[in-house]
């Protein structure tokens, strides 16, 4: 029987808790490039022209213009086709785009791995223990990541399902500066669950937004 390619997988990892689920985020695909006319390509003078070395030499006609981009073996870019007159800077187109993909490149490598993490509780857990969880699962909310927790009662840990319960409350409010409860406790069967999910960036969304600030 072949499986949907939407199904969920359970990956266990190295720690003893789990990864529930786990997609690229895909956002809609669009030209994010500039399309920019490139010397013969640019019709109207006079222009404002910008040099190769970023100096400012005014408003010239555009063949003149023309004649200093192949002077420098370089290209007439026009970089502000709204302007009046439009601005044209002298430059190398190619290596211009290229840097541009490169920019590209870069933001998707920093598109977000969406994960959402397991975290198993005990009834009883002690407090080391449960400081441990909290701690890990806020490790994972700062990595954008959601966290599910589950508590499994077994025989006679059926009668103490409110204790239960209220640890997974106490644990959200402990995370609560950093998530969202998505899900409240809720049980199900022998079986409670519980969701968060992270309620401000995460630390790879803000070092991306730094990084593409920078550039």
């Amino acid at each position: 029987m072949s499986r949907s390619p939407h199904c969920t997988n359970v990956v266990p990892d190295f720690t003893g808790d789990f990864i529930i689920g786990r997609g690229r985020f895909r956002p809609q695909q669009k030209d994010t490039g500039k399309r920019l006319r490139v010397n013969d390509s640019i019709r109207i003078s006079p222009i404002r022209l910008i040099d190769d070395e970023n100096n400012q030499v005014g408003v010239i006609d555009l063949d003149d213009a023309k004649q200093r981009a192949r002077d420098a073996g370089l290209d007439l870019v026009e970089v502000s086709p709204n302007s009046t007159p439009p601005v044209c800077r002298i430059m190398d187109y190619g290596k211009w785009k290229y840097a541009q993909r490169k920019k590209e490149q870069k933001a998707k490598s920093h598109a977000k791995q969406s994960e959402l993490k397991g975290m198993r509780l005990r009834p009883k857990i002690d407090d080391h223990d449960l400081m441990i969880k909290v701690n890990k699962a806020r490790d994972f909310l700062d990595n954008g990541d959601k966290v599910q927790f589950t508590m499994l009662f077994r025989g006679r840990e059926m009668a103490h399902r409110d204790l239960g319960l209220q640890t997974m409350r106490d644990v959200a409010e402990s995370l609560a500066d950093i998530s969202k409860v998505e899900a409240p406790p809720k049980m199900q069967g022998r079986r409670a669950t519980m969701l968060l999910s992270p309620e401000k960036k995460s630390k790879k969304e803000e070092a991306a937004e730094t990084e593409s600030a920078a550039d």
